[in-house]
């Protein structure tokens, strides 16, 4: 593994900036009989200060120590600690190899990794060998070679290892989850999904001068999909990735790269130093995956382009078909007019996951960074396996590495196994009821 520079951590957002100067509510009492969870955070920007956020809301729960490369940020995160009542957190900011102390010395029964992308496989490889849970936000590797490590190091440990992709825990999909466990659509055959969030003007560069921040590099250095972890998450479980099914190979391609040029043109003008640079990144990136039982998948990466966000979700099995974006179902014998689409509001209530609960739609991300954070955290105080397993997790994180081999082939590329042939007899094991 490669040292970790400075840009390995999140340095995005203060608290304020995160509306963060409210305090967390707690959204059940405490429980001195339960297993208090001491947990760590290694990056606390952004994201980092939002999982804190969400964290200190839950019983039982202890914010042990916090990491940060910026002592601005670390000392933040751990005076909004005592600020909800807790006790102040040690803080970690010395070096770029800092976080190794913390997961060294903290008696740690998890931690929260919310760096930048090139460091989480670092962190994680190395709380493993401790004996610490990782949690690590998207994706979890940059590269299928330190997938491949996590896989094989989770395994040695024992430790669970789980990327947070928070998606896989939206009501409307795991709702979706429910219909088809119980066989509304019939035998799944094709799933679609996008990342089609237009990101330049916030994410990738500054609203206001157009410099350009961490993720930037990547759309300079690289031409794949950058960030499938959103869209793909709930569609593992869809078509039983790794526990009936696996992919087998992914083929991937590229539009031409138009949209950031455009836009530093359209806004800044034709001198700015970033209006004429070359990008690798395409605007559009289109995947197709094939499984070993014959379903496809398309997976789109689209977040250089002006558009309205939305992921796309498409379940279509043979007997019926789900569409997010039209926000509709059609269900053979079921829906009331032939080859017509009817609201899909009344079938997720009536599916609605034993894991959802109408008072987390004030949290982070309309609730699921609350339900997929509770459920890590229950996983980890049973000392049990977490709902997104280290397997799910490598195949999310790969599609990044693989869609820009096959795109630099023109070719398609075999997918690995990660499981070594235990697909075949896995049982499906997220969000079972």
């Amino acid at each position: 593994m490669k040292s970790i520079s400075r840009r390995g951590f999140i340095e995005r957002g203060t608290i304020a900036a995160l509306g963060l100067s409210v305090l967390p509510i707690d959204l059940r009492a405490a429980n001195p009989e339960r297993k208090t969870v001491k947990v760590g955070v290694i990056g606390t920007g952004g994201r980092g200060m939002s999982h804190i956020s969400t964290l200190l809301g839950m019983e039982n729960i202890e914010i042990n120590a916090v990491c940060d490369l910026t002592r601005s940020k670390a000392d933040s995160a751990a005076d909004y600690c005592v600020k909800a009542g807790k006790p102040r957190p040690n803080v970690y900011c010395r070096d770029e190899n800092t976080w190794k102390e913390l997961l060294d010395k903290e008696k740690l029964d998890c931690v929260i990794i919310a760096t930048y992308w090139d460091s989480h496989a670092a962190i994680a490889l190395h709380a493993m060998k401790n004996g610490i849970y990782p949690g690590i936000e998207v994706p979890a590797a940059l590269t299928v070679e330190d997938t491949w490590q996590l896989v094989e190091t989770s395994e040695k440990t024992g430790i669970p290892c789980m990327m947070l992709e928070n998606w896989s825990f939206r009501q409307d999909n795991l709702a979706a989850l429910n219909m088809k466990r119980q066989g509304m659509f019939g035998e799944i055959v094709h799933c679609h999904c996008a990342h089609s969030h237009d990101c330049i003007d916030h994410w990738f560069f500054d609203s206001a001068t157009g410099a350009q921040k961490w993720p930037a590099e990547y759309l300079l250095k690289y031409n794949r999909d950058q960030y499938p972890t959103h869209s793909v998450g709930p569609i593992l479980s869809w078509m039983d990735i790794n526990c009936g099914d696996i992919f087998t190979e992914i083929y991937s391609t590229a539009s031409a790269s138009k949209g950031i040029n455009a836009y530093f043109k359209r806004k800044f003008g034709p001198d700015h130093s970033n209006a004429n640079l070359k990008y690798r990144q395409g605007d559009i990136v289109t995947s197709l995956l094939k499984t070993k039982m014959g379903k496809t998948l398309v997976i789109n990466y689209d977040m250089q382009l002006p558009r309205p966000y939305s992921n796309r979700w498409l379940l279509e099995g043979t007997l019926g078909v789900y569409d997010e974006e039209k926000s509709s179902i059609y269900l053979v014998g079921k829906s009331p007019q032939y080859h017509t689409w009817e609201p899909w509001k009344p079938y997720e209530e009536k599916y609605n996951h034993t894991w959802w609960s109408s008072d987390f739609s004030a949290q982070s991300h309309g609730g699921t960074d609350y339900v997929m954070l509770n459920q890590f955290i229950e996983a980890v105080r049973a000392k049990g396996p977490t709902p997104i397993d280290v397997y799910d997790s490598a195949v999310m994180t790969a599609i990044v590495e693989l869609s820009g081999i096959s795109i630099a082939k023109n070719a398609p590329v075999a997918f690995p196994d990660f499981t070594k042939g235990k697909w075949k007899t896995n049982k499906p094991n997220f969000a079972v009821l």
